[in-house]
């Protein structure tokens, strides 16, 4: 039997595993904190940054939600904060409080750049979620376009050819 190439091997962990793209989506620096903004950012600011997320990350909703608060009052202009702050706000359930900060996202970014992408997909997902497949799909083609691996992943999802190729590869996989 002929081995996969390594090109193979990835398109399949990505129709397998989608989501072991966003594996390093979590991670800050001040290049994807600066994006494509006018201005650098403090060190204050990325400190507030790491800690609104390690809050979040703990449970502590209305904590996490104060200190983006704090580095958007140091950084208005700052796409990244408001893109964090939206992912709080989903975990908060106020889905309609994180859209806004995500249009607002993309407003400042003009939806291009890596910021943009972030904030795109993830709106991309509360539609999703939300039953809004097609505007979904606008975003995440939107979000492919700025460079989104995740995005890309979501678009073969939505695909119902694909679903179907994908179903198909999983039994094939599971035989062998």
């Amino acid at each position: 039997m002929q081995r996969l190439t390594e090109h193979d091997e990835a398109v399949l962990d990505a129709i397998f595993d989608p989501l072991q793209l966003m594996s390093d989506a979590n991670r800050i620096g001040s290049d994807e904190l600066e994006g494509d903004l006018t201005g650098g950012v403090d060190e204050k600011v990325l400190e507030l940054v790491k800690s609104g997320v390690e809050a979040a990350e703990a449970g502590k909703i209305d904590e996490a939600l104060m200190i983006f608060d704090e580095a958007r009052e140091r950084a208005p202009r700052n796409a990244s904060i408001l893109n964090d702050r939206a992912q709080v706000l989903r975990l908060a359930g106020r889905t309609s409080e994180a859209l806004e900060n995500l249009n607002e996202a993309l407003t400042m970014t003009n939806s291009r750049g890596k910021i943009a992408g972030k904030a795109l997909c993830q709106r991309g997902l509360l539609h999703r979620l939300g039953g809004r497949e097609d505007q979904a799909k606008q975003d995440f083609q939107e979000a492919a376009k700025n460079g989104s691996t995740f995005a890309r992943t979501q678009l073969v999802q939505l695909n119902p050819y694909a679903a179907m190729c994908n179903a198909m590869l999983r039994e094939i996989n599971s035989k062998s």
